[in-house]
């Protein structure tokens, strides 16, 4: 696909400053730019490469002014990273349009209702009485299973699995990989050591605008259901246990764990490594920092760091102990010495 940069400025509500025709047909980082791409200036450190930059277009915010001759036709827009991102948009939306039809072999279950410009890969599956929305694209190697609903213009890709009773909303994303509803991790040992398995009878429901990462795993309730809420975004290889709930726009970033029956509230955000124990409550807009360790409820609007996690400014503190502690067990070592010596004297 290819566009002119009056094109691309038309479709920003952005000016441009060079070659109107110049046409470009692929994006790239602005330190990497090569003719014919697409780059663009957010991050007023990387303004070195602008100069240098092989890019045919780049994108920059209005108020930008250079300190010396740009060869690149400009694009002048309010946010140059949102309109980044709303082009990364469209050509992914393009990208996909490219999809259409039901290749075979798949197969569709003669109960399942199928909504109007469905994609619908080869070796697919979706099973009885699945209700599936309109524009959907399923991927080749995608399982759905019975009585899965699935909204309007949601995405599953290649090999994700949706088990059985499951609701996904509208304009959802399901990377490659990621699977909705398996058991939650439910035993009951005995008395010889061994354990009983606890049957799994929820489902787990996505409400509109969610983003499951790449082999990801949200277990289904293990009677109720486990809810991830609107526009929630999940990365890669994360673990959501059984009955719990995300707010909307929660964020988490990949290898975050929750364990069962944990409640998180909306527009948090979770960094990478993030554990957090069963049963507990975490407010609305709270912080948690990379590879911490939650075992207690935590109110709204806290930020939080470290293993078990504490107030951040708390923990910054001990952790600037912790680098010191060779330095000072020297001195205390030296202070024994002296004492030592003192008394010496002194008896």
């Amino acid at each position: 696909m290819e566009f002119n940069a009056t094109e691309i400025a038309a479709f920003l509500n952005g000016e441009v400053e060079g070659d109107g025709n110049v046409k470009v047909s692929r994006v790239s980082k602005i330190e990497e730019g090569e003719k014919g791409s697409l780059a663009f200036l957010a991050n007023p450190k990387y303004e070195n490469f602008v100069y240098e930059s092989e890019a045919s277009v780049i994108l920059v915010n209005t108020d930008f002014k250079p300190r010396k001759k740009i060869r690149a036709t400009l694009i002048r827009v309010a946010d140059a990273y949102k309109a980044m991102a709303s082009l990364l948009a469209m050509y992914q939306q393009a990208k996909a349009n490219l999809r259409t039809g039901i290749e075979q072999p798949s197969y569709i279950d003669e109960t399942a209702i199928i909504g109007k410009d469905l994609y619908l890969g080869a070796f697919a599956y979706i099973g009885k009485h699945a209700k599936i929305g309109n524009d959907v694209k399923i991927y080749p190697q995608v399982y759905i299973g019975d009585n899965v609903e699935i909204g309007d213009q949601t995405t599953l890709f290649a090999g994700s699995k949706v088990y059985d009773d499951c609701l996904i909303g509208k304009r959802c994303i399901i990377h490659a990989g990621a699977i909705i509803g398996s058991d939650g991790f439910g035993f009951a040992p005995r008395k010889d050591g061994t354990y009983k398995k606890i049957e799994q009878i929820g489902n787990v429901i996505l409400e509109d605008d969610v983003d499951i990462g790449a082999n990801t795993t949200i277990d289904c309730g293990t009677m109720g259901s486990t809810i991830i809420r609107k526009g929630a975004k999940l990365d890669n290889l994360i673990q959501i246990a059984h009955n719990c709930e995300i707010g909307e726009n929660t964020v988490m970033a990949g290898l975050v764990g929750l364990a069962g029956t944990t409640k998180v509230g909306k527009n948090c955000k979770l960094a990478g490594q993030v554990g957090l124990a069963g049963h507990l409550s975490i407010g609305d807009n709270v912080q948690i920092g990379a590879q911490s360790g939650v075992t207690k409820n935590v109110k709204s609007g806290q930020i939080i760091l470290g293993s078990p996690a504490i107030d951040y400014r708390k923990a910054m503190r001990m952790y600037t102990v912790l680098r010191n502690l060779p330095e000072l067990r020297a001195e205390v070592i030296n202070l024994q010495k002296e004492v030592k010596e003192i008394k010496k004297k002194n008896y």
